[in-house]
């Protein structure tokens, strides 16, 4: 009943441009003015699911209208927007409802668009990593970038690219892949990183580029064709000695005999997270297992089919080909694709495409003196009381030094520029949400339908739910009508004679709302509406 009641209050998304005859004046209750255009909106929305001519009827949905505008203006009478629980609903809802135009569609269809195109290539790349410490500021910068740009100089040079990553490089895989990561596609590095490799064309290396780790400068050491993702199941002996090897011999030849081979996972594998269930892993693609166990998967062709015993660092293993993911049409897997890049750190690159657009439309000043004051003080231990001082102007909206301060004891510690920075994006990306009302009148009139729509959930709670589920004032209801229900028996027919009871009280609630308020219908716009959907139909 209540996703009902939301609906029918919730009964357009968006609007259209409303001529000059949709602005004059239909309805009047007491003082309050509601346009033709406030009636079309809800009148049109709603043909939609109306399937018989009665219903239709111009009449019978204005009365609806003026009936639904009377019970919302006494729950607001009624203060039910002060509620906990529908303030707390209405800023859920709110969240939901503002997500969308904080991403840049455009820029996000294009981003789900060129992953899907880099899931059909696998790049091999080789990085040297030069970390910065954490915590930096600007000036602890110059010494990692110096490190780096020599080292990318050496390679330049024709210094072994292996040679110079396992003498440089800070990435602890170094020590045992002299900084090749093998091959990858889309999501299985940050975006960055992945972004450099499928820019640097094959056989060159990148420019110098920066992730959360610190600098990087990669080498594309080529291209191939993706396999795809498979899943498999394996069997682990994790004796990497001969009697390891032997061991897996065993549970090959119990193989080749026809035992099968989720009974040997259970009684032999030591991977205790898959052994009960049949040695079974997740699906994965290139890149995300050891190269000997990725080989022996991806060598496999049939369902079903298992490789011969191979040896990792893990210990010995056999696995079994169960399911192939191949890379499908854009059609078929865009809503993977785009479900991935939701997920992934990317989003916020259609994020940061909003924000940018946001910082060239508004009109925004940080005040040095103010800023200059806060730098090299222990931000967390300043009382905010003093701090009165403009930092940050946002159009006409000001926050202070103390704003600031504020915002940094809840934040983790990162370099007071990297938290300025992030300071002024959040005031912005606020700044925005709560002028969205005012700014776009869609958003205005879809959160103003859903906020009627739960007041008037919760008033119909009260003046009809509660009141039709009372045992006694059911009984009594029926009691003074049972003749026209040809029965004794309630409980035989209480759902009718329920229905019937709330249809009452909503009657009666009506009447009493239209006899207290002054309704009053502009005939003369009535009959050119009349006349307009006559036309219409």
């Amino acid at each position: 009943m209540k996703k009902i009641i939301l609906l029918i209050a919730f009964t357009i998304s968006s609007t259209n441009l409303i001529s000059q005859k949709d602005t004059k004046i239909l309805v009047t209750i007491n003082d309050k003015q509601i346009s033709v255009a406030d009636f079309k909106k809800v009148y049109e929305k709603n043909l939609d699911a109306i399937d018989n001519e009665e219903s239709k009827d111009i009449d019978k949905n204005l009365d609806l209208f003026v009936n639904y505008k009377l019970k919302v203006k006494q729950a607001y009478e009624l203060k039910l927007d002060t509620l906990k629980s529908y303030k707390s609903e209405i800023e859920t809802y709110k969240k939901q409802l503002i997500a969308p135009y904080l991403q840049d569609k455009e820029y996000l269809t294009s981003l789900i668009k060129e992953a899907y195109d880099r899931t059909k290539t696998e790049i091999r790349a080789s990085h040297i990593l030069v970390r910065l410490p954490r915590n930096y500021t600007s000036k602890d910068t110059l010494t990692p970038f110096l490190k780096i740009q020599k080292a990318r100089q050496r390679v330049l040079a024709g210094e072994s690219f292996a040679e110079v990553a396992k003498e440089v490089s800070e990435d602890p895989s170094v020590t045992i892949n002299a900084g090749d990561l093998g091959y990858f596609s889309a999501f299985k590095m940050l975006y960055d990183f992945e972004d450099a490799a499928y820019s640097t064309p094959k056989g060159e290396v990148s420019a110098i580029f920066k992730t959360r780790y610190g600098y990087h400068f990669l080498q594309n050491n080529g291209t191939r064709t993706s396999k795809g993702e498979r899943q498999v199941a394996h069997i682990l002996i994790s004796d990497t000695t001969s009697t390891g090897k032997n061991k897996i011999n065993e549970v090959y030849a119990k193989l080749k005999q026809g035992v099968y081979f989720n009974k040997l996972s259970q009684q032999y594998s030591n991977d205790g997270n898959t052994k009960n269930k049949g040695g079974v892993l997740p699906r994965f693609g290139s890149g995300r297992m050891v190269k000997p166990f990725e080989n022996a998967a991806f060598s496999l062709d049939t369902i079903g089919e298992y490789s011969k015993p191979f040896k990792t660092k893990y210990g010995w293993h056999i696995v079994k080909l169960l399911k192939q993911y191949p890379i499908l049409p854009y059609n078929e897997m865009e809503k993977e694709i785009s479900d991935k890049v939701r997920n992934s750190g990317r989003a916020k690159l259609s994020d940061n495409a909003v924000l940018n657009r946001l910082k060239k439309e508004y009109s925004i000043a940080v005040t040095e003196s103010s800023k200059k004051f806060l730098q090299g003080k222990d931000l967390k231990s300043l009382s905010t009381d003093s701090l009165k001082n403009t930092l940050l102007t946002i159009n006409d909206k000001i926050h202070l030094q103390s704003d600031f301060v504020s915002y940094v004891k809840h934040q983790r510690l990162v370099s007071f520029d990297a938290m300025m920075e992030k300071f002024i994006d959040a005031e912005i990306l606020t700044y925005f949400k709560e002028n969205l009302v005012n700014t776009d009148s869609n958003f205005a009139y879809t959160l103003s339908e859903y906020e009627d729509g739960l007041l008037l959930f919760e008033l119909m709670q009260q003046k009809i739910w509660n009141k039709s589920s009372d045992t006694i004032a059911l009984k009594n209801y029926f009691d003074a009508r049972k003749s026209l229900y040809n029965s004794d028996d309630l409980k035989s027919i209480k759902g009718k004679v329920m229905n019937d009871f709330q249809l009452y009280l909503d009657q009666e609630w009506i009447g009493q709302l239209r006899s207290e308020n002054d309704v009053k219908i502009n005939r003369k716009v009535l009959k050119k509406i009349k006349s307009y959907y006559r036309k219409e139909s």
